[in-house]
């Protein structure tokens, strides 16, 4: 099993696929990443050899793609500076509703959770004297 970056690539998928296991390389900077590593696409992750795994994370390194980790903490850190600033998109992220103009009327379950049934309360009636 190959280990790139701290990531566990899944043994059995061709390369091509299997590199974008590491957060932050889609397709095309994946076949650009194998293209420059010269290896090919089709290779499944388990034939690659020790000096293929290390020639793949030089590559990812050397570059400065931001991958991973270090994306992972900009991108937290952004929409920190935003929630700080207190803009509009920073506040919908407080409230944990849709940042970019979605409607949220019937929609946006995965953001706002199940849902929470209000109708259905009675009235009570006064106690007996």
């Amino acid at each position: 099993m190959a280990r790139i970056l701290g990531i566990d690539l899944p043994k059995e998928k061709r390369m091509e696929v299997a590199i974008r296991y590491i957060y932050g390389i889609g397709p095309a900077l994946g076949v650009k990443i194998l293209a420059e590593a010269q290896i090919n696409p089709n290779t499944r992750c388990k034939d690659l050899t020790e000096k293929d795994v290390a020639n793949l994370t030089s590559v990812i390194q050397k570059d400065e793609f931001q991958v991973e980790g270090d994306l992972r903490r900009e991108i937290q850190q952004n929409i920190k500076r935003l929630i700080d600033i207190r803009s509009y998109r920073g506040t919908r992220h407080i409230r944990g509703l849709p940042c970019r103009g979605q409607r949220t009327h019937t929609n946006s379950r995965t953001r706002k959770g199940p849902k929470k049934t209000i109708g259905g309360l009675s009235r009570k009636a006064p106690a007996p004297k």
